[in-house]
Formats: C-alpha cells, sequence, structure tokens
C-alpha cells in the first residue's frame, strides 16, 4: 500500500510504502492482517525502512491508533530495521492513523480495532479503587452479622444494694450526694438491679 504525496512543494518524490501480510490463525478461525514493514522512499530510492510491531488486525476489520511512532514517548511501534541504516536519521509519526490492506468495501474504512490497551492507568485505578471499596463493604457485612443483641446481656438480679449513708446538718449546709462519710453505709433490700456485661 503506497502513500503519495504527489506535487506537495518539497514532499514531491516522497512515498510511503505499507508492506502489509496476511495470515490465517487457527485458534481465531479467521483471517488477521499486519503491518510488517513502513519503508520511506525519496525519488524511487528507498531512504529508511521500520519494522511495525502490535499493528495488526482482523482481515475484515481496520486497524487505528492515536500514535503510530518512530518515537519512544509514543510507544514506538516502528523500530528501525537495522543499526547501519539510515532509518535512525527519520523520526516518523502518524497521528489518528487508520489502515486497512483487505476487504475494503465502497470506500469505507470497516469497524476498527483500536490499539489501546483494556487494561490502561485508568482503568487499573478504577478496578483498585473498586476492590478497596468491596473490602470496607465486606468487613462492614463481617461486623454486622457477627453483632450481638444487648438483649442477651442484661442478667437481672435481686440482690442488695448498697449506697453511702448522706449526713443532712441543716438547711445552711451543702449536701454532697456523692461523698461517703467514713464506713458507714445503709443497706436497701430487695431492691432490683441489672448489670450490662458489654
Amino acid at each position: 500500500l503506497s502513500l503519495k504525496f504527489g506535487d506537495i512543494g518539497n514532499l514531491k518524490g516522497l512515498v510511503i510504502r505499507f508492506l502489509l501480510t496476511t495470515s490465517y490463525y487457527q485458534l481465531s478461525v479467521q483471517n488477521w492482517f499486519s503491518l510488517h514493514r513502513l519503508q520511506l522512499l525519496y525519488n524511487h530510492s528507498i531512504q529508511a525502512t521500520f519494522n511495525a510491531t502490535r499493528i495488526y488486525a482482523p482481515a475484515s476489520y481496520s486497524y487505528h491508533c492515536e500514535h503510530v511512532s518512530s518515537l519512544q514517548r509514543y510507544d514506538a511501534l516502528l523500530i528501525p530495521s537495522s543499526a547501519n541504516d539510515l532509518s535512525k536519521l527519520w523520526e516518523v509519526t502518524f497521528i489518528d492513523f487508520q489502515i486497512q490492506g483487505f476487504n475494503i468495501q465502497e470506500g469505507h474504512f470497516a469497524y476498527a480495532k483500536d490499539c489501546a490497551s483494556f487494561f490502561s492507568p485508568a482503568i487499573l485505578m478504577g478496578l483498585v479503587m473498586s476492590l478497596i471499596l468491596l473490602l470496607v463493604l465486606a468487613y462492614a457485612l463481617h461486623m454486622l452479622i457477627h453483632l450481638k443483641s444487648l438483649d442477651r446481656h442484661y442478667e437481672c438480679k435481686a440482690s442488695p444494694a448498697y449506697f453511702a449513708q448522706m449526713k443532712d446538718n441543716g438547711m445552711g449546709e451543702e449536701k454532697e450526694p456523692l461523698r461517703s462519710s467514713g464506713n458507714e453505709s445503709c443497706e436497701l433490700r430487695n431492691q432490683e438491679f441489672c448489670k450490662i456485661y458489654i
């Protein structure tokens, strides 16, 4: 597949050639095409050759990617074919790249297989946050299931209760209901009280 620039200024003699291959894979039971190599030709001579990696799709689909580039910041899907080649002198970047080599109908691209990974950083972060929330919910349900009713821990007994004897020294003096004087105490018989166990 050749892309010619025609009479556009300095690009008049530039041709970008895409070498596509098709293969049948028994596991998917269908043909797949892949971009095998990209060549830059100027005035009918090959200037640079790049090997393509991970650019493939089912033969009835097209392939789409936001960036197909030889630069590392764009994940370098195009790799110079050899160390001695002039490819290292070229930087190639396609923006909003879409290609389909086979089964083209009415001049339109078929459904596109995108190069975006199923586990992008945003998706991974969402999965981690969902896992944390599920763990918190599971812990809360565990605590609710093992929560015991307080009614079972009330144990009422009939037993004497002791209260400190309070002295009344007249109306002018303040009473201190929480203080006891010495060891004096009075006993209230048959007073019911409850013990609470927590």
